[in-house]
Order: C-alpha cells, then structure tokens, then sequence
C-alpha cells in the first residue's frame, strides 16, 4: 500500500489540509538544517537540502505533488514576503558592480533558451502525440524559462492548450522536473568550475572554490535580535507592503501602466532600506531567510516523477525537449561568463532567474551568501516575467 494511502485511510489524516502541509513543510526544514550540519552532507547545502526532501516527500505521497490553497499562500504571500525582508538590507551601491554583469548575463540566457527550446523542438520533431499543439509546446517552454509559470500559462491560454488535459499536464510535470533538477544544477555547478577555473566575484568578495556557508542567517546574531517585539514588527511590516503593493498595481493597471506587482513591492522594500529607523530592529534576514527556504521546499514537491512516468511517451518527448533547451542555455550563460571572466556564481544567479524565476533567483543568491546579488536577481526576474510571454509567442510562431 503508498504511504499517501496508509496516511489516507487513518481517521483525521488529510494530506491537504493546511495543518498537515505546515507541520510536514517544517518537518522538511528541520531534517533539512541538521543534515546541513552534518560532515558529510555540508556541501550539498540547507537549500539543496530542502529541495531534494520536499521532493522525496511528495514522491513518496507524504505531502502533495500539486498545486493546492497552502502551496497557492506560500507562492504568493511567503516567498514575496522573504523578498521584501531580505531587500531591506540591501546594498544600493553594489547594484552598479553587479547590475550590468547580470544583466547580460540574463539577456544571452534569454537567447540561449529561445535557441535551445527552438533546436530541441526541431531535434525531437512534431509527434500526433502532441495532438496539433506542437508549436504551443515551444512557445510554452520558451515562456516559462525566460520568466516562469505566468508567461507559460499566458501562452497556453493564447492557444488552448489548457483544453487538452493530458498534453497541459505532461508539459507542466515536464517542466517542474526539470525546474527542479537545473536548480541542483545551478547550486554545483559554480563550485566545481571554480576548482577548475577560479574566477574573482564581480562583487569583490574573494572566491575560495569552498561552497558558500548555505545557512547563514540561521547560525548568525540575527536570530538573537529577533523577540516579540522585532517579530511582530517584521510581520506588520511585511504584511502591510504586500497590501500595499497589490493596491498601487491595481491602480497603476488602472491607468494602463502594468508594472508588474514584485517590482512595486521591489521598490517599496528599498524606500523602507533607506529609513534608519528600520535597522533599529533586527531579525529580518532571519525570518526571510526561514521563508526562503520553506519556498524551496515546496518547489522540490513539485517535482513529481510520477506523474511524468503515468504521461508515458509524451512526457519522456517534452521532457528530451525542455533537457536539450536548457542544456543549450546553460552552455551559453556560462560559456559567456567563461569568455568575460565574469564569477560563476552570477552566471549561475542568472540562469536561475530564467529558469527557475526571479524568487529561485533569489533564493540561489541568499544560498551563495551573495546578499549583495539579491537585488540584481530580483530585478532581472522581473525582466523576465515581462519579455517571457513575448518571446514566447515568437517562438511558437517560428515553429
């Protein structure tokens, strides 16, 4: 019998509810820290970690494997709120030493996916088991990994894919997968091409070719800062900008200027950096920080094998397609990094903001210890988010 249907069949126990996702997600985090601390898993990091058990729990049916409310309210209310509290310590000044870097860094990535979605398509071939929605597909894919989620489901809307159950479904399990396994990817990566070709980091923090301390904010004095007081004020503080952002993007849509909702909140958070009054209190990075990682948690339970495996042949198709088109990207991100002596660990927070978004972005950034690059991530996440769906219909009409 699955673990999902033992837990099922006991009386009270319901998978979804909220209670148990919340108790189960934590329990996630806690294994994740003190594996963290042991020796021999030290290297892979709490934010590997997090990914890797989220995803063995919802493969092994303790937790869901898709979308529900609790999964919905972190997406859209913690991971936003990690952002705005990690952004209330940022560096301005280091925006000028990392912002163009990134920036291109990001842009060829945006290219290198176009290339590798429209070869991979073209290596793989039309199939009757993508049932006429063969260009669709790309443009999906096109979408969803020069921004994420919204310019892939913009792109569907546009063609009906949603229509066709079985070929919607196996595109989203292929993507999450493969989301998942690039940001394993983009965590290893800049470790062992450092062993192999040192670069210094644009920002000017030597490198050591040594994985970055991952936990950081839960080992440093910021957790001794955080009492009633800081707490409560942390969370009035968060809970009040992401009203507050909401509210100003309605009205700028109002007025036909559509600013996407994270960048307003992006700039709310850095008005509030420049008070002094705000440093008084400490805990911020803490608190964000134990966000962040509750975020990944649950993107590693999206990483549904299963449901990739029931798909069969199409999925194994979309799969080989979205592998070789983010293969192609990766190779030109890091090659580009290669040829302009840029670090890897920006080539790789760059790759991430495509691939994965601007929160996985960031999240890379704060597992790095790169606090200085938590902004530029953010903001080239929002560049995605727009020019995905753009792009992503110019793929699906060269196909």
């Amino acid at each position: 019998m699955p673990i999902s249907a033992f837990l099922i069949s006991i009386p009270g126990i319901d998978t979804e509810h909220p209670v148990y996702l919340v108790t189960a997600l934590a329990l996630v985090l806690y294994l994740s820290y003190r594996f963290s601390q042991h020796k021999v898993f030290r290297a892979f990091g709490m934010a590997l970690l997090a990914i890797i058990f989220g995803a063995v729990a919802s493969n092994l049916g303790l937790i869901p494997s898709q979308a529900n409310p609790t999964y919905n309210a972190i997406f859209e209310i913690v991971a936003p709120a990690a952002l705005f509290l990690l952004l209330l310590d940022a560096n301005l000044s280091q925006l000028r030493k990392t912002g163009l870097p990134i920036l291109v860094l990001f842009l060829a990535g945006s290219l290198g996916t176009v290339a590798g979605v429209v070869g991979g398509m073209w290596l793989i071939g039309d199939s009757p088991l993508f049932e006429g929605l063969y260009a669709p597909l790309g443009g999906m894919f096109t979408g969803t990994y020069t921004g994420g989620s919204i310019n892939f489901n913009a792109v569907a809307l546009e063609y009906g894919v949603m229509d066709n159950g079985l070929v919607y479904t196996s595109a989203v399990a292929a993507d999450n997968v493969l989301t998942t396994l690039w940001f394993f990817a983009t965590i290893t990566l800049p470790v062992l091409l450092q062993r192999w070709m040192p670069r210094q980091q644009v920002d000017g923090v030597a490198t050591s070719g040594v994985p970055a301390d991952t936990t950081p904010a839960l080992r440093s004095d910021e957790a001794e800062h955080l009492n009633l007081g800081s707490l409560s004020l942390w969370i009035v503080l968060a809970g009040a900008a992401l009203l507050l952002s909401e509210a100003a993007t309605a009205a700028l849509a109002s007025i036909g200027l559509a600013i996407p909702f994270m960048l307003v909140l992006t700039t709310l958070a850095l008005l509030l950096a420049q008070v002094p009054a705000v440093h008084r209190f400490r805990g911020n990075m803490f608190l964000g920080s134990w966000a962040v990682y509750l975020f990944l948690a649950v993107v590693g339970a999206f990483c549904d094998i299963g449901a990739l495996v029931a798909a069969g042949q199409l999925a194994l198709l979309l799969l080989a397609v979205v592998l070789i088109a983010v293969l192609l990207h990766g190779a030109i991100t890091f090659g580009l990094a290669a040829l302009l002596g840029y670090d890897w660990e920006l080539a790789a927070i760059a790759s991430q903001a495509n691939v994965g978004g601007g929160t996985s972005a960031m999240a890379l950034a704060k597992n790095f210890g790169r606090d200085a690059l938590i902004l530029p991530a953010i903001i080239i996440g929002s560049l995605g988010n727009a020019l995905g769906t753009y792009l992503g219909f110019l793929v699906a009409g060269l196909l």
